[in-house]
């Protein structure tokens, strides 16, 4: 029997501060940002879905008191997601508004590897690659 095929469902990041998380990604990438769902099995762990336009992704945002404490097993952000954008010249649009925002790491560049790419950070400081 043929299956259908797998896909990715989300991704997710912990992040200190859910609020600010959640407009970040509202401002700078257009998101949907659902309503918060606190566990009733977990005290304290609350999340949020940020869709991308046209259903490109899914983040889970992710918060818990755990994370203002000494570094556990769990702690904020990824290492990173990279976001293709299709062309360089979106890639510098972002990467304009983003610096304007006070977000931009890293300028749009051309990397050893051949990617045209520029570095983003979330308030807490998660990196996100943007890429055309």
């Amino acid at each position: 029997t043929e299956s259908d095929p797998m896909k990715l469902a989300h991704i997710a990041l912990w992040t200190r501060d859910l609020d600010a998380a959640a407009v970040f990604w509202q401002s700078f990438f257009d998101a949907t940002v659902g309503a918060p769902y606190r566990s009733q099995r977990r005290p304290g762990f609350v999340s949020r879905f940020a869709v991308l336009p046209g259903d490109a992704a899914r983040i889970e945002l992710m918060t818990g008191p755990w994370l203002h404490g000494p570094a556990g097993d769990e702690r904020p952000g990824w290492d990173h997601v990279a976001l293709s954008l299709g062309s360089a010249g979106a890639v510098d649009a972002l990467a304009a508004r983003c610096r304007a925002g006070g977000c931009l790491v890293s300028a749009p560049r051309t990397t050893g590897d051949g990617f045209y790419e520029a570095v983003l950070a979330m308030p807490d400081g998660t990196r996100i690659e943007i890429t055309a």
